[in-house]
């Protein structure tokens, strides 16, 4: 029994728990173990044990607890790198040897505005989980998507919207912020020069809030390619509005100081999952909402 004990331990020592590790990341990327249980579906308690028997098994403290805000010690970061690539491996190689079933094609729709910084990572861990299948991504207006998903020619569509319909859920809400060139100056300019797309929903509430501020303003640039805008923008020819996080390359958010007005809040939501009828738009769909939750 005294041998068999010792095998026992040296093996424990050799073999790392995968269910641990992703318990781990899990808790890095959600921020907590509260957010992180949901997340597993297990109890705060079972995520505890689980975060208890990885730094057992590495003999190091992984999570900082003498904060009230949860971190990571400097080997819970290592740690965190090792995690992340090891689940990544364990999940390819289970989808490429289990999950030849699937194959076919998924059409997902993203606003182009919020494509980054969530969408590459869900549509790499989609194609390590069911290589055989192909996501094709649609970039378009809120609008367009909506109807596009009626019609049947996307499986989910993502919007940006002020409210959310029947058949939807909200992932996230975040401000609208003013963005201009690096170092620019046209914001300070009047009439401010604005620069949106035709079919753009923040067009509207963004005149509305200059109108109630009693700032004058001017649409410089009403075009139907965003690259355009975004040329404009970083340009400092013109200002635009976007999501909070999701600026677009060469521009900054704008520091007016409260010389432009504060900007409404935007629901992130998504639709098609609650009709999702197979197992990969099921799984597209949960890696998008972990996505959003993570963030």
């Amino acid at each position: 029994m005294f041998l068999k004990s010792i095998i026992t331990r040296l093996d424990e020592m050799r073999n790392l728990d995968m269910t641990a590790m992703r318990a781990f990341v899990t808790v890095a990327d959600a921020g907590g173990v509260t957010k992180a249980s949901g997340l597993l579906n297990l109890t705060q308690s079972a995520v505890s044990m689980q975060l208890k028997r990885l730094e057992e098994s590495v003999g190091v403290s992984l999570i900082d607890r003498s904060a009230r805000k949860l971190g990571l010690t400097n080997e819970g970061e290592q740690m965190l790198s090792y995690a992340r690539r090891m689940l990544d491996l364990n999940d390819e190689v289970l989808a490429r040897l289990t999950a030849q079933d699937y194959e076919g094609e998924l059409m997902l729709g993203v606003p182009h505005d919020i494509v980054y910084p969530a969408i590459p990572q869900v549509l790499h861990r989609f194609n390590a989980a069911y290589p055989r299948m192909k996501v094709q991504l649609v970039s378009s207006y809120t609008s367009r998507l909506r109807r596009m998903l009626e019609r049947g020619e996307l499986h989910l569509a993502l919007t940006t919207e002020s409210a959310l319909d029947a058949g939807g859920e909200t992932l996230q809400e975040r401000p609208l912020v003013w963005v201009g060139a690096i170092d620019g100056n046209e914001w300070r300019q009047r009439p401010l020069r604005l620069a949106f797309e035709q079919l753009c929903i923040f067009r509207k509430p963004v005149q509305e809030a200059l109108d109630r501020a009693g700032i004058s303003w001017e649409m410089a640039v009403d075009s139907d390619n965003s690259r355009t805008v975004e040329a404009s923008i970083s340009a400092d020819l013109a200002v635009h509005a976007c999501v909070k996080g999701a600026e677009p390359p060469y521009v900054e958010r704008i520091k007016h100081s409260g010389a432009l007005p504060d900007l409404p809040r935007i629901k992130i939501n998504m639709y098609g999952a609650e009709m999702a009828k197979t197992e990969p738009v099921r799984a597209l769909a949960d890696m998008v909402r972990k996505a959003y939750q993570a963030m």
